[in-house]
């Protein structure tokens, strides 16, 4: 009779776990940079942003494979991944952070969409640079879904991306990067 109350229990309490989980996620999420150069300006995307928010235990990971990265030119994306990016090398960018002062009160504001600041890690080209990133939460009625979007500006130089002289005109040391994402809780 004892296992049979042991058994019950932990199954009853990782259903309870499962149901109050705040844990989102998502595989499919976009990415958008900018180049705004003096001569020349492009954007590159993506829909494969992979990224994880748990509420409960305030972390916030999102990474991206950079081969994903589109410019609408295939030349220009093999040169900005063969030469700048150097994706066999460093094939993916990832953000790992948390929410500053997540509290219980934050979360409750969630589902009238609240603006947020993550504080964490930024790394690409295997170089890792601290920051902080605004943004914005929502949480849906039903608590099924959290939407996520966020603006980050991104050195080249701060992650060892030299950009040769030739290219200054072509390819800017700044890089505006965009994150709009849905993440479902699993």
């Amino acid at each position: 009779m004892r296992k049979l109350f042991i058994i019950f229990y932990i199954i009853y309490l990782g259903n309870t776990q499962h149901a109050f989980s705040q844990a989102y996620q998502t595989t499919s999420g976009n990415v958008e940079f900018l180049s705004k150069a003096a001569l020349n300006e492009f954007k590159g995307k993506s829909d494969q942003l992979n990224g994880l928010i748990d509420l409960d235990k305030n972390l916030v990971d999102f990474y991206i494979d950079l081969n994903t990265l589109q410019t609408g030119i295939g030349l220009r994306d093999r040169h900005m991944r063969e030469n700048y990016l150097e994706t066999t090398e460093f094939p993916y960018a990832e953000f790992t952070g948390k929410v500053v002062n997540m509290d219980e009160a934050l979360k409750e504001q969630l589902k009238n969409g609240k603006e947020v600041m993550v504080d964490g890690e930024f790394k690409i080209h295997g170089v890792s640079k601290d920051m902080k990133i605004k943004g914005t939460l929502k949480q849906s009625t039903d608590g099924e879904v959290l939407e996520l979007s966020a603006q980050l500006k991104v050195l080249l130089g701060d992650h060892g991306i030299a950009i040769p002289k030739v290219m200054f005109y072509e390819l800017s040391e700044e890089q505006t990067i965009t994150i709009t994402v849905h993440l479902k809780s699993p």
